[in-house]
């Protein structure tokens, strides 16, 4: 039991030597340990599942997941480690507060791809929805390709059609009316075969040689287009064959599926929202232990060793200050009587050669005299 306890200190960054000094504060170091541990394991987990959902390798996704477990637990120790208490809670918050930022930030980094294993069962069923989506999508585009090329031919054998049709009926009606005249009940209403039936007939026949020849001239073109038609719809219906049906299964598609089923369900939505305010709190929960407990017997020593070794320090940085200032004015002074010194001597030089220098021109003078 103890080895764990000692194992909880250890995640927790306290200085042993000093916490030996105050063993009531071991329980509240050896629970802050815990929680950043059992942190660096749910981001192992989670973190694990996420990759796992990348690369589909379970020794892949275990090496990544360790070292980014590794990194958090890392992360939030240093981040617990160095929070101090200094006995005023408006300094104490600014100091933690860039902490409480990241640790939100972790939370919902590890949160997330845990939402996405607790929802698993009903993410793949939206999954499965929108993989069809992303199939009709995909074949509607390929369509769209041959759309335009099939209506026009398929409109233009449909114009022909309608011409024949409309050929077709003038000729009929002809017809009629060159048997109407003949029997009496159409045109001149009187039962014989005169030239006013034979006129009719002869228009009735002159219609049906030219409905021959178009339907002789078009026909072929009729078959042509709507064979063409047809090889077009094939066409497609090959290139949809040949798309990649490949699984739709990363994780930008689950979480993709996450935030629709959210949008749709309250449960769902409100559940989300909630699982990441666990996260929230299990990451933020020692930073905040430290921001909201009074200063333990812990702090005082560590604060106490703290303040002698800067005292200390501020001491010999003083001493060797007031040293090097000492020397420097030392140097200074010796410095500027050497200087003194030498411009005395260079003076009494030039003044012995200027007294020289005039002695023999007073000497010369006398001897031109």
């Amino acid at each position: 039991m103890k080895n764990i306890q000692d194992f909880f200190l250890f995640c927790s960054g306290v200085e042993s030597s000093v916490l030996e000094k105050c063993p009531t504060d071991r329980n509240k170091y050896a629970g802050i340990g815990a929680t950043v541990f059992f942190t660096g394991v749910l981001a192992f987990f989670s973190s694990g599942y996420a990759l796992f959902t990348v690369f589909d390798s379970y020794w892949l996704s275990a090496a990544f997941g360790t070292v980014w477990g590794l990194m958090i637990f890392n992360l939030d120790r240093y981040i617990v480690m160095s929070m101090k208490s200094n006995g005023k809670w408006w300094r104490d918050f600014f100091v933690a507060f860039p902490r409480l930022l990241l640790a939100v930030l972790l939370a919902l980094v590890i949160s997330k791809p845990l939402e996405l294993k607790i929802f698993e069962k009903e993410i793949r069923a939206e999954m499965v929805q929108m993989e069809q989506e992303v199939f009709k999508q995909q074949e509607d585009r390929v369509k769209a390709r041959y759309l335009q090329q099939i209506e026009e031919l398929r409109a233009q054998a449909a114009n022909i059609k309608a011409e024949i049709s409309a050929k077709t009926a003038y000729r009929d009606s002809l017809a009629k009316m060159a048997v109407q005249e003949a029997d009496g009940t159409g045109g001149s209403r009187k039962k014989n075969l005169g030239p006013i039936y034979r006129a009719k007939k002869d228009a009735a026949d002159q219609a049906q040689l030219e409905l021959n020849a178009f339907l002789l001239e078009n026909q072929p073109l009729v078959r042509e287009k709507e064979l063409a038609a047809q090889q077009m719809e094939a066409n497609a219906q090959a290139d949809i064959t040949q798309l990649d049906r490949g699984r739709y299964d990363g994780l930008a598609a689950r979480l993709d599926a996450l935030s629709r089923l959210a949008g749709r369900s309250n449960a769902i939505f409100w559940a989300s929202i909630f699982i990441t305010l666990l996260f929230i709190a299990v990451e933020t929960a020692p930073i905040l232990v430290k921001l909201i407990s009074y200063r333990s017997p812990y702090d005082y020593v560590l604060h106490q060793q703290e303040q002698v070794f800067e005292m200390a320090n501020l001491e010999q940085t003083t001493l060797l200050s007031n040293s090097v200032k000492n020397k420097l004015k030392v140097d200074t002074e010796i410095g500027t009587h050497r200087a003194n010194a030498t411009v005395e001597q260079e003076k009494a030089i030039i003044d012995q050669k200027l007294q020289e220098t005039l002695e023999g021109i007073k000497g010369r003078s006398y001897g031109l005299g």
